[in-house]
């Protein structure tokens, strides 16, 4: 199976880390308003996912989600959490860590898409 969110060894610990202080959380791409194009960590009650929202897979058994019109462009492509130093996301938990979550991507290979295509149509639907 090709997972469409990995993470970093980095972005698992600082995860934990937020497990830790904060119990249960999740992650939300934001589609680059105020915190750019930041993967943001919230607690479940900090954010409403709705129908707008596809979840891409789980990282660290966090859930990741992305809004569907981002998930349209970036939909080709399997997302990398990471960790960058310096002051996290204005809405996002780690924020004053000194570390930010970060989100780099790849092309899938056509391998790879041909393998996830059906899984990518059945969540728009």
């Amino acid at each position: 199976m090709v997972e469409r969110i990995v993470a970093t060894p980095e972005a698992l610990a600082l995860i934990k880390e937020m497990q830790t202080l904060h119990g249960e959380i999740l992650f939300h791409q934001s589609g680059g308003c105020c915190d750019n194009s930041a993967a943001n960590c919230y607690l479940p009650t900090d954010l409403t996912i709705g129908p707008y929202d596809v979840k891409l897979g789980e990282v660290g058994s966090v859930p990741f989600y992305i809004g569907k019109s981002q998930y349209e462009y970036w939909k080709h492509t399997q997302l990398i959490l990471d960790v960058i130093e310096g002051s996290g996301g204005t809405f996002s938990l780690e924020g004053n860590t000194g570390k930010a979550f970060h989100t780099r991507s790849r092309l899938f290979s056509d391998e790879e898409w041909e393998l996830i295509k059906s899984t990518v149509e059945n969540d728009l639907a």
